[in-house]
């Protein structure tokens, strides 16, 4: 047996070498796949429905892979559409379809698998005990998924049933990476460990390329290994760089979790053919007792005003650390002044990060820096926009003279690079679910649709 997987790019929209592509295309893969979403970005695409990567570059990559499914007469699947995978961003990937097909006069079958949670269908799973925490996992109550949107992710079941009914495109909502990989040389008989780990070889693109881009890999699976080849000229792979992406976004790189089981690579062995091709061999899948779908869930917290500053005095920067707490109680007491008790300083909070001091770490850096300067990123989180703004206009004042306790008189102690320096950031998201569902068939939490174009 021999089956040939593109993987045109990491990630829909982002780009991929059109050369390269057409390297992959001339090997005539048996389905292209790629994936359009993560949840790298934190929430907001989740919690707004708004995707992170703009429709124009959407649209150039797809009209690419369109025309290369119709060449081939193969099966495209993509996965997570509209980065979140939220039922708005399989609509909006479609509405593009749709267009593409009509411009370029293409004709096909498209299914588009929804992946969208009721929040009666949530809290019905709730009551019922079926809804796990994982590590670290946020506590929740029932009443969480009314104010939250909330996604499965998929398996490769979903995807498997829309390419049994003859569909030759399919969009999915949220999906784990690997299945969208991996559920076409399940159909076709492939050895579980090898399809699971080359599709996690290569649910990124060339990400584990040398160098990493968003460029194509195709791989070549067989009885008993896969080869993953790097499709852009300048890239080429390594075992070492092949072996790395077990690592990627997961804790453990021998022990990978998918809805239906885990794929063990302990044993997987990596073996350079030339410089653009790995060989793999060894992983196992080991099926779970019970099958589980992961939950994503975002909501609203707040609005947001930003301003950005720096300063370069040795004085001020080692004075900021104590003086910044004494400015938090300040600007509490100045909110209840200015809006004469409308607005309660609890729900308002002012953040500073300073960056050049450990902000990227925030507060755990492990050795003390001394920067001769310092970038000041100051942040006002209130319930709504206007609130924010008001409340930034003060704090970006006050923070620009700082009384400094060295200096007599007053000191000019933030630079602001922009006039004015408030900037308002719109709505702020967070996560708010870290669970999985269990006592669940694999596709009942999925919806799907299919059309003739």
């Amino acid at each position: 047996m021999e089956l040939r997987i593109l993987a045109p790019t990491g990630a829909l929209g982002a780009g991929f070498d059109a050369d390269g592509f057409r390297r992959g295309v001339a090997a005539r893969p048996h389905v292209i796949a790629c994936d359009a979403g993560s949840t790298d970005s934190g929430p907001a695409a989740l919690g707004s429905g708004t995707p992170k990567l703009s429709a124009q570059a959407v649209a150039r990559d797809l009209r690419l892979l369109l025309k290369a499914r119709d060449e081939l007469k193969v099966p495209l699947i993509i996965g997570s559409c509209g980065t979140s995978g939220r039922d708005a961003g399989v609509d909006q990937v479609a509405a593009l379809t749709r267009r593409i097909a009509d411009e370029e006069n293409l004709h096909f079958k498209l299914a588009l698998i929804y992946s969208d949670q009721p929040a009666d269908r949530l809290q019905d799973l709730y009551d019922a005990g079926r809804i796990r925490p994982l590590a670290h996992a946020p506590e929740i109550d029932r009443e969480l998924f009314e104010r939250s949107h909330t996604v499965a992710m998929m398996g490769v079941e979903p995807i498997q049933e829309a390419l049994v009914g003859g569909c030759d495109v399919i969009l999915a909502g949220r999906a784990s990476d690997t299945a969208l990989f991996a559920a076409l040389p399940h159909l076709r008989g492939a050895d579980a460990g090898l399809a699971w780990h080359m599709a996690k070889t290569i649910e990124c693109g060339a990400a584990c390329a040398v160098p990493p881009s968003a460029n194509g890999l195709l791989a070549t699976l067989r009885d008993d290994h896969f080869d993953v080849t790097a499709l852009a000229d300048g890239t080429r792979l390594t075992p070492r760089s092949v072996a790395a992406h077990t690592l990627y976004e997961n804790a453990d790189p021998f022990h990978i979790a998918e809805p239906s089981g885990v794929l063990d690579t302990t044993d997987a062995t990596y073996e350079a053919v030339d410089e653009q091709t790995v060989r793999v061999r060894g992983a196992r899948y080991l099926p779970a007792d019970g099958y589980t779908n992961k939950l994503e869930g975002a909501e609203l917290v707040g609005y947001q005003t930003v301003i950005i500053g720096g300063v370069r005095d040795r004085i001020v920067i080692d004075a900021l650390p104590k003086l910044l707490p004494f400015a938090q109680q300040y600007f509490d007491a100045k909110i209840l002044d200015v809006f004469d008790g409308a607005v309660d300083p609890a729900t308002i909070d002012i953040d500073y990060r300073l960056y050049g001091g450990g902000a990227v770490l925030d507060g755990t850096e492990p050795d003390p820096l001394q920067p001769r300067e310092l970038g000041v990123l100051i942040t006002v989180t209130a319930p709504d926009q206007a609130t924010a703004h008001a409340i930034a206009t003060l704090v970006a004042h006050a923070s620009s003279h700082l009384p400094i306790a060295e200096y007599d008189g007053l000191v000019s102690t933030l630079a602001y690079p922009y006039s004015p320096p408030e900037t308002d950031r719109g709505p702020l998201y967070r996560f708010t679910l870290n669970h999985v569902v269990t006592g669940i068939t694999p596709t009942e939490l999925f919806r799907t649709t299919t059309e003739e174009l």
